[in-house]
This record gives structure tokens, C-alpha cells and sequence, in this order.
């Protein structure tokens, strides 16, 4: 994972679902009564330069926009108010789901860990500082071969960036390094090959992609 001039190995990645209203209804689900966590290995992740080949047994590949929290230090149960002092900085971040492997698991009563987990399902943008961003209010939004088919913002999230890396922290010890995707607002759908993907928080950081039939190539920059 890029970080201005350097490198930060990644940890886990702890995913937040159904933290935006509108896309529980875009996809008929119910309103959780807390966060609903899951997990992506840190093989999902993908910098600068890289290639992934999206899974054959999948023909259903969605984009999901997400603002990412990088963890500065080891926490573990923290307080509202000493989460800003564990963050190492803030990404834009796309969740890459097999939504038809996802579907299938969900039918049968199974863990869909395969369809948000594979190699190369989460290209993350470079991670920068998280000084002068207002947390409870960034703009972000996601465009496929330049058409917008998401735009969020983060004071329309159930549950705000601090009081997710709470959660995450009662739920699990959070190290250096540990990446927290905080939900996707609506507009989620299938990307194809030859697609170009391009996403931002607009004057802080920028992610593209594209994806053929080699796999995803990703190329990161910083405004």
C-alpha cells in the first residue's frame, strides 16, 4: 500500500456493509442494528501497476466506492475520542465483489468470503494524512469510462469514520497498517472488460483502473 514517498505494509482489511440508506435499498436489504463487519485478506489488496484476474467461475463483477481508514498503531477498545489519534491517513478505495458467487453463497446459508476476498479485490489509492479533512463531510465518487455511476458523501453514513474504527476496535486488536473500508453509497453495478474505472475524494486522492482480459491494471496517483 503507497503512502506519499513510501510503502506501509498492509495489515487486514476490515470491511463495513450497509452503512449507507440508500444502497440497503438499492439492493433489498435490512437496516443493521450495528455495523455489519467482514473481512478481506491482504492479498486484496492492489497498488500502483498491478494486475488481477477477476475469478472464471464469476461473470457478475461490481464495483463498490469506499473511503478507506489506515490504522497508525496497535489499539485495541478504543474511545470516540482517541480514534483520530490512531489514523494514519485516508484512501479511496473500490470493494470488487463477485456478486453472482455472493448471491449463490447467500441462498445456500454460506460464508461469501470468495466473492468479496479474492486476489487483487480491493485497488486502494495512495494513503495521505488525514489533516484539515473533515471526516464528516467527504465527497467521493466513482466514474466508469467517464460516466458518474456513484457519488457519496460521508455525512450520509449511518454510522460516521470514528465511530467504525470504535467498533472495529471492541470487535478486533487493530494494528499498524490495518485498512477499514467504510461502506459504499448507491449505484453499485457490474463493471466489464475493457471498462476504465476512476474514483476520488476530489483534491485529495484518485484511483484507476481497467480492467481486459488479463486482469485489473492499476494506476494510483495523488492530486
Amino acid at each position: 500500500m503507497r503512502r506519499q514517498n513510501d510503502y506501509e505494509k498492509v495489515g487486514k482489511v476490515i470491511c463495513v456493509g450497509r452503512n449507507y440508506t440508500e444502497h440497503i435499498k438499492e439492493l433489498g436489504n435490512e437496516t443493521p442494528k450495528q455495523p455489519l463487519i467482514f473481512l478481506k485478506p491482504d492479498s486484496a489488496i492492489v497498488n500502483s501497476g498491478s494486475k488481477v484476474t477477476i475469478p472464471s467461475f464469476s461473470e457478475n463483477c461490481h464495483h463498490e466506492v469506499e473511503i478507506a481508514l489506515v490504522i497508525s498503531h496497535k489499539c485495541k477498545s478504543l474511545e470516540l475520542a482517541e480514534v483520530p489519534e490512531y489514523l494514519l491517513g485516508i484512501g479511496i478505495a473500490v470493494d470488487l465483489t463477485l456478486r453472482d458467487v455472493q448471491k449463490r453463497a447467500k441462498e445456500r446459508g454460506l460464508p461469501w468470503a470468495i466473492a468479496k476476498g479474492f486476489d487483487g479485490a480491493c485497488p486502494i489509492s495512495e494513503i495521505v494524512p488525514i489533516e484539515n479533512i473533515d471526516l464528516e463531510n467527504i465527497d467521493f465518487n466513482l466514474k466508469v469510462n467517464g460516466e458518474e455511476r456513484q457519488n457519496g458523501n460521508s455525512k450520509f453514513m449511518i454510522w460516521d469514520c470514528l465511530a467504525l474504527v470504535k467498533y472495529a476496535s471492541e470487535m478486533f486488536t487493530l494494528n499498524r497498517g490495518d485498512v477499514i473500508l467504510t461502506g459504499t453509497p448507491k449505484g453499485v453495478s457490474q463493471i466489464l472488460k475493457g471498462d476504465f474505472v476512476q474514483a476520488e475524494i476530489p483534491g485529495v486522492v484518485e484511483l484507476d483502473f481497467s480492467l481486459d482480459s488479463q486482469g485489473i491494471n492499476l494506476l494510483v496517483h495523488k492530486v
